[in-house]
């Protein structure tokens, strides 16, 4: 490997690998995760959740079908690096509109390759999440001063960086239902499955309070999924409650569903290492039935504080580790699942639940007519 070519990836507790460049060549740092989905990759790096983020993925080969503008998840790629086995220029698909090495390179995407990622996402499960860097253009002795500059995912708030700058709408204007959404990272699929099924969006800043969405008159209220440490959110957290006073049908989703849980007095963690993946399994208590869910998050809401919470019900868990992966609060028209229903990329299991938030605006709607 020539040394234009050489890049290396640090992580916090010292270990140091060497591979070859992809991507933007550069400098960049954030806190190390895994995906272990076999598909998908280019909505991975576009779904705002993966904010101040470097990803791993699992599976051996990357880049094989290039990538395409309509396959992403918000306006780019908001990972902050990248971290691959064996990478390709090439790709087999024809509909492609470029190589994946040239979107890295027009998104400013630091990459490395050549790793051995079997290896590696062992060392994170043992270890846990924890900083890396990676650069193709400092020395090894040069790179723990620029990781030290790295922020801690833990009290770190970034869902207004990434929230949109201004509300915007997304649907027809004639769908019978209004849904005022809460964006604090959303995706794009999200908002197509909740148009899909009659809903007219108007989709609202992070900081937005909640005095402001209720001038549009909504009929239900969205909480959506994005990054950082949802106990920072103080901002959000009251906005849920307000939306709660509401009577109005809620969902949340990943972040949304902490915000709520953080709205009803229960805390969140920070996980070990997180799920992000689209092979999950998780149980639905109501209805007894399991689920195959895609999941992006590296914080939990409390089993402790549920279990002494008269006011909250949990609906689904997580099969492998019993972590919350869905709760209702049980005196309000108000639900959220850790994970995300919409699955772009993933399994379908999960999106009835886009149908069940649906049926409670048109029953509220029933109530108040």
């Amino acid at each position: 490997m020539s040394s234009t070519n050489k890049a290396y990836l640090l992580l916090a507790d010292g270990l140091l690998i060497e591979g070859k460049a992809i991507g933007k060549k550069g400098t960049s740092g954030g806190e190390i995760c895994f995906n272990t989905g076999m598909t998908g990759y280019q909505e991975i790096y576009t779904d705002p959740s993966y904010y101040g983020q470097i990803v791993v993925n699992t599976t051996a080969h990357i880049g094989n079908y290039g990538s395409l503008d309509a396959e992403q998840e918000s306006d780019g790629p908001k990972i902050k690096g990248l971290v691959v086995n064996e990478f390709s220029e090439d790709y087999s698909r024809k509909t492609a509109s470029e190589s994946l090495q040239e979107y890295l390179e027009k998104y400013n995407v630091v990459g490395i390759a050549d790793i051995d990622t079997r290896m590696l996402v062992r060392h994170i499960r043992s270890k846990g999440a924890m900083n890396a860097i990676i650069s193709s253009e400092l020395s090894p002795e040069e790179l723990q001063q620029e990781l030290n500059n790295v922020p801690s995912m833990d009290g770190l708030e970034l869902a207004s960086i990434v929230s949109t700058k201004k509300p915007y709408f997304e649907g027809d204007s004639n769908s019978p239902y209004k849904v005022a959404v809460l964006d604090v990272g959303i995706k794009k699929s999200i908002l197509t499955n909740l148009a899909a099924r009659g809903c007219y969006l108007q989709v609202f800043p992070a900081k937005t309070p909640y005095a402001e969405m209720e001038k549009w008159s909504p009929d239900g209220y969205f909480i959506s999924n994005g990054p950082g440490d949802p106990a920072t959110m103080d901002y959000a957290i009251t906005t849920v409650k307000e939306m709660m006073e509401s009577e109005k049908p809620i969902f949340g989703i990943c972040l949304g569903h902490q915000l709520l849980a953080l709205a009803n007095d229960i805390s969140t963690y920070k996980m070990h290492h997180g799920h992000r993946g689209l092979n999950h399994p998780v149980k639905n208590l109501v209805t007894g039935l399991g689920e195959m869910t895609s999941q992006n998050h590296g914080f939990a809401v409390s089993e402790k504080d549920i279990e002494k919470n008269r006011n909250v019900e949990v609906t689904h868990v997580h099969l492998n580790d019993k972590t919350i992966m869905g709760l209702s609060v049980k005196s309000k028209n108000a639900f959220s699942v850790q994970y995300h229903p919409e699955a772009s990329p993933g399994p379908h299991d999960s999106r009835y639940l886009f149908d069940q938030f649906v049926d409670m605006i048109k029953k509220s709607q029933l109530v108040t007519s």
